[in-house]
């Protein structure tokens, strides 16, 4: 454990054998796991516990009052997990008690400069964050996903596994696992191809997520109908992720193709 003397460690906070760098606050009730760096000027507050060597960088604040006008000072909490990079400016707010009480956010995960995470948000395992990639409050990240730059994820919408996000898009309803979406409003414009195979999935694999896209999203039928169809036809497991994601309870629409444009 190496505190710096210009920092502040309030009594009751459990840092482990952590490193706080210069001019950084860690208050009383954080929780920071053996291996976290804090490199200088980094905010600590409320409930918030981080995990094995993640690293974190200047200025970033961490485990903030939630930016909802009816929390009251509630006691909520951030969770973050081992392995994780977050740099410059980074902000990620506690829960609120209406939204379960617990922001959290995976292991391994990379969250560049400037990016913001709101209250209640659910962040998989291996998130890339781009600089200023915003998430608004409930949003649900899968694992794998990749948020591009100055991107802003609207409230209470679902990201799924494997899911790309443009730089700039606004993104307003569900991206299915293994989709790319863009533009403002974002649509979905063909599957993350690049990153499944920077993942190592199958030719075979990506063949019947092609295969399931076209189906899904054709102009025949309506959606339930294709959902139906698709659900009989195929049985990889990457396809049933895709069928499990539009099955569970939604807040917000499913993503589709905008039909003006040719899909790549």
């Amino acid at each position: 454990m190496t505190v710096h003397p210009t920092a502040v460690v309030e009594d009751g906070a459990d840092i482990g054998d952590a490193y706080i760098g210069p001019f950084c606050f860690v208050g009383s009730q954080a929780k920071l796991h053996n291996g976290v760096k804090l490199n200088s000027h980094v905010i600590v507050e409320g409930e918030t516990e981080i995990g094995e060597n993640t690293l974190v960088h200047p200025f970033a604040v961490l485990g903030g009052a939630p930016q909802h006008l009816q929390y009251n000072g509630e006691q909520t909490s951030l969770v973050i997990g081992s392995n994780n990079i977050i740099r410059e400016h980074v902000t990620i707010n506690c829960g609120t008690q209406s939204g379960g009480g617990v922001t959290r956010v995976g292991s391994n995960t990379f969250i560049m400069t400037g990016s913001h995470i709101a209250h209640d948000c659910h962040v998989g395992d291996h998130v890339i964050f781009a600089n200023n990639a915003t998430l608004g409050g409930h949003v649900k990240v899968g694992d794998y996903a990749f948020l591009g730059g100055l991107c802003a994820i609207h409230q209470f919408t679902r990201i799924g596994d494997y899911a790309f996000i443009g730089g700039c898009a606004a993104v307003a309803a569900d991206v299915i696992p293994f989709a790319s979406a863009m533009g403002n409003h974002a649509t979905l414009v063909g599957l993350n191809v690049v990153g499944l195979k920077r993942r190592n999935f199958s030719r075979h694999a990506i063949s019947e997520l092609r295969s399931m896209y076209k189906l899904l999203f054709s102009s025949n039928h309506t959606f339930k109908e294709r959902l139906e169809i698709v659900r009989s036809a195929f049985s990889s497991d990457e396809v049933m992720k895709v069928i499990k994601f539009i099955d569970e309870t939604q807040a917000r629409a499913v993503m589709a193709p905008d039909r003006t444009l040719k899909t790549p």
